[in-house]
């Protein structure tokens, strides 16, 4: 199997991926790249052993597929990750003038770290709906500013004694990014008045927009030997690279590989293009069709099938010791970690999770195994969401990581290569 440097290709993704329409479209350009073909949901499929699709949902959600040359031999291996991650969205009319100075009016998105982003370079990226020919049809354009435009100023020690006791930031009134100096300098609409720069429009055809803020900071290694990587996003765009390095490298003879890449996992999964939804399962059911199958061998398909739900988990912290469970537990730079909770809040198949170890062994992968602590949790993922939508066996798997949900979180450079060379291998055994 052909390797390649995972973590400098995550590295590339994350300077790319500034909103979950770019992560999309950045997924896209690399499906392309490796010559897989776009197909859509309101058109027959018609597939051919050793052929490889892709499809997209609503700008923010792709799944991509490769079929083998025998294709009857066995079910579908899927890996699911999710395409958005925390951070600030942009209102409507967000325009805020006060004292001359300029502001825009934001919504948290997610579980965001909210001290984290003050006093950092921000940006904005997302899509803009614009005025077209047909009312059912609006012209959809990504944008990402790409340039540092915004910040959220700390207030200062002497007006505020007790900051470093900690202090609860209200989300309306403290999370208001500064934009520039109102009065002559900016008009009342400067927001709407940079997105049509940007696109080239008059401000009166942006309809709506999905904009969202982000870390303008640059990926960065650091340690004493360089053996970390401090970047923004990396929850959960080191799934998601994991898994393009898997699929666009894997192959097998028999069955189905595919990867599934859902929006809105960090508010719950529960939308038309997110882990909840019909979209996996409809998608699996038109790759049957697309090879002339009957809708009972899609079922057998489906009951030899295996899914990995690949996010980002938690890794020991060393200041904070006993938050982690004392017997599983990952440290950063030993490999992925497998997440297991007798709740389901992860995933926990033990059949399914001794495939995983199984691969693991055979190819010499290193990982761990993680449980929270019993007085505490931890979060979900998307794992028992989607395998309740596709019923098939579900491990949760992911890098490890501190600060997750921090506006700059930090991994271990080794444990990318190691999940990217685990799924790699899934898609290929």
């Amino acid at each position: 199997m052909r390797k390649t440097d995972s973590t400098e290709k995550l590295t590339t993704l994350i300077k790319a991926a500034t909103s979950p329409f770019h992560t999309a479209a950045a997924i896209v350009k690399e499906l392309r790249t490796a010559g897989f073909e776009p197909l859509v949901m309101n058109r027959p499929w018609q597939l051919e052993a050793g052929g490889k699709y892709y499809v997209e949902q609503y700008g923010s959600a792709v799944v991509a597929f490769t079929v083998g040359d025998q294709v009857q031999a066995e079910g579908f291996r899927i890996a699911a990750a999710h395409t958005d991650f925390p951070g600030l969205r942009v209102k409507q009319q967000a325009e805020i003038l006060r004292e001359t100075y300029a502001q825009l009016n934001v919504e948290v998105y997610g579980g965001a770290i909210l001290n984290t982003w003050l006093d950092r370079p921000l940006s904005a990226a997302g899509r803009v709906a614009l005025k077209s020919d047909d009312v059912f049809h609006p012209q959809m354009r990504l944008v990402d500013l790409k340039r540092p435009v915004f910040i959220i100023p700390n207030l200062a020690i002497h007006l505020n004694r007790d900051v470093n006791k900690g202090v609860e930031l209200n989300r309306q009134k403290d999370m208001l990014p500064l934009a520039g100096m109102g009065g002559e300098v900016v008009s009342r609409d400067f927001f709407r008045e940079l997105l049509a720069k940007e696109l080239h429009v008059q401000p009166e055809e942006i309809l709506d927009y999905e904009m969202g803020l982000y870390n303008a900071d640059q990926p960065e290694y650091v340690g004493i030997h360089e053996e970390f990587l401090s970047a923004p996003r990396i929850d959960n765009l080191s799934g998601v690279q994991a898994i393009l390095t898997g699929i666009t490298e894997g192959s097998r003879e028999g069955g189905i590989n595919v990867a599934a890449f859902f929006d809105h996992e960090e508010v719950g999964s529960r939308t038309k293009q997110g882990a909840g939804s019909m979209f996996l399962s409809m998608v699996l059911e038109q790759i049957s069709i697309g090879l002339g199958q009957e809708r009972l061998q899609f079922l057998h398909y489906l009951a030899d099938s295996m899914f990995l739900s690949v996010d980002v988990g938690h890794a020991y912290h060393p200041n904070y010791g006993e938050k982690m469970d004392p017997t599983n537990h990952s440290i950063l730079n030993r490999g992925f970690c497998i997440k297991e909770a007798s709740s389901q809040s992860y995933a926990t198949d033990s059949q399914a999770i001794a495939v995983i170890e199984q691969i693991c062994r055979q190819e010499e992968i290193p990982y761990s195994k993680f449980f929270n602590r019993s007085d505490g949790s931890c979060g979900s993922t998307l794992g028992s969401i989607a395998s309740s939508m596709v019923p098939v066996p579900t491990v949760d798997v992911g890098v490890p990581i501190l600060a997750m949900h921090s506006a700059r979180e930090l991994m271990g450079r080794r444990d990318e290569q190691a999940l990217s060379d685990m799924i790699r291998a899934y898609y290929t055994l």
